[in-house]
């Protein structure tokens, strides 16, 4: 039996790695009631834990074995701790990674001085390939949880958090294969056995909670890849066992509550983490939330900052939502001069986040539209008082195929559409800025078409389609000038005629 004591308080890894630090995040800490502190082992070197594991099992090996070349395989941030470890042993190291690996990942390790093969699709496939080459070449793999040096090297996060925070009410661990939360586990529970121990999956990579929920190891057929740095199908065989007596409590937590957290990390820290290294944030408030607790000293572990910088787009998309700060609803509407109106004093006065409709057929019509909300009972509030004054509502919240494909369609070709003049607005971003702009309008015409989209900017931005015939243009022109906003006739743009007029 391994004495994983003994082992991480032996362990090499400070050769390389550092005692990263342990801060308070103050705004999340007021927010949720609890003080909650972030150890910061983004601030690595490789700008990940990952570090302290392989060098602890790359530091023990003969020298002889080190000579013929070490291999890993991983989605990144093992990879790069094998790669600073094999620059700092001056042994040759060829990692395996898989096709999807963003690219910052890749170029870290190539940077090391490593060389990189991307095969499979997975982990599991990346990892069987990285197996098969060690067997045909003679090289050592480094695993990159299930091994005893490895779970020990991650085990001195547990070493220094202890030495950092007392008390410690619990902690919250990011699980992927299992060799982090065992390492901090085996080290916790043996010396504050107390402080609750809690690993945190994404719902679509959850392999150690169902593993615990059966008592045994559990194989996922799919994978979610978005936390890349956690996409495990398997935990490790020691790891589970570790967890299975040390760890109290998983939870599973959605994309969108990842998204929210890598924004709640950067308002306290202005420093932006990957998926997997928000998980335990996420994990955290979802805890805070179930059990109500208040005033716990509580701890997240931000695993990792290799974030691919064309994934943000899709995390500013999602992290309100996932904050349930805002709600995307599919309302419909009579087709009349004034409905929008009328469904914009119903909403009062909510930021409003995306805003898009065209006109289908003469009776009813569907809008898509995004609002600021506070909190679900608030979102729930909103649809009931929509349906109550016959607007009926959907909510798309959590509509995946909503969120990802359905709101950039929304729009198209009308065959009903005549005497249509598109126009492009811009006005000053406030909140009741796009209602104020729609009582200005007012109901002197038929409004065909509208998209609006709030992306942070301190102008809305506005597309609108009027029915009107020629003898009002004129009108129409002056009306325009007087409202205030600056504005474009873009009736005969290329893209219009080509996408969204008469059919």
């Amino acid at each position: 039996m391994v004495d994983y004591l003994k082992q991480i308080l032996t362990s090499r890894v400070y050769e390389v790695a550092r005692e990263t630090p342990l801060e308070q995040a103050l705004g999340l800490s007021r927010r949720v009631n609890n003080n909650v502190f972030l150890k910061r082992e983004d601030t690595q070197d490789v700008f990940s834990f990952k570090i302290r594991g392989a060098y602890n099992k790359m530091s023990g090996l003969d020298p002889s074995i080190l000579a013929q070349g070490v291999v890993a395989a991983s989605a990144g941030n093992h990879a790069q701790g094998v790669a600073m470890s094999a620059q700092k042993l001056k042994c040759p190291a060829t990692i395996f990674m898989p096709v999807t690996t963003p690219s910052i990942k890749i170029n870290g390790v190539k940077s090391r001085g490593a060389k990189v093969r991307l095969v499979g699709d997975n982990f599991d496939s990346t990892n069987q390939a990285a197996l098969s080459f060690c067997e045909e070449n003679g090289q050592i793999y480094i695993p990159p949880y299930d091994d005893p040096d490895v779970i020990a090297g991650q085990g001195t996060i547990g070493l220094e958090l202890l030495n950092q925070l007392n008390p410690i009410d619990a902690i919250f661990v990011p699980v992927g294969g299992g060799g982090l939360i065992s390492g901090i586990a085996s080290y916790v529970k043996s010396l504050r056995p107390g402080i609750k121990i809690i690993g945190v999956e994404p719902e679509d990579a959850a392999s150690m909670t169902q593993s615990l929920n059966s008592g045994r190891r559990k194989k996922l057929a799919h994978v979610g890849q978005f936390a890349d740095g956690v996409a495990v199908a398997q935990p490790g065989k020691e790891p589970f066992k570790i967890c299975k007596t040390s760890v109290d409590e998983m939870i599973t937590v959605s994309t969108d509550e990842m998204c929210a957290s890598i924004k709640d990390i950067f308002e306290d820290t202005r420093s932006i983490m990957e998926a997997a290294g928000a998980l335990s944030i996420a994990g955290l408030k979802k805890y805070v939330t179930t059990t109500g607790s208040k005033d716990q000293n509580l701890i997240a572990i931000t695993t990792g900052a290799n974030m691919n910088f064309d994934r943000l787009r899709h995390i500013a998309e999602r992290a309100e939502i996932g904050e349930r700060r805002e709600a995307i609803l599919c309302v419909t509407i009579p087709e009349k001069p004034g409905s929008f109106k009328k469904f914009c004093k119903l909403i009062g006065r909510r930021s409003v986040t995306e805003f898009n409709y065209r006109y289908a057929s003469s009776s009813n019509a569907q809008i898509y539209v995004g609002l600021q909300v506070h909190d679900q009972a608030d979102i729930d509030a909103l649809i009931q008082k929509l349906n109550e004054n016959n607007y009926p509502t959907q909510d798309f919240t959590d509509n995946e195929i909503a969120k990802l494909h359905i709101r950039h369609m929304v729009g198209g070709r009308s065959p009903d559409i005549d005497d249509e003049c598109l126009l492009r607005f811009r006005f000053p971003e406030r909140p009741g800025a796009l209602s104020s702009f729609l009582d200005k309008l007012g109901n002197h015409w038929n409004i065909s078409l509208f998209h609006y989209r709030n992306h942070g900017a301190d102008y809305g931005r506005v597309l609108c389609g009027i029915q009107i015939k020629n003898d009002e243009k004129t009108y129409l022109t002056k009306f325009l000038d007087d409202l205030g906003f600056p504005w474009v006739d873009e009736t005969d743009n290329i893209a219009y005629k080509l996408f969204l007029g008469k059919s």
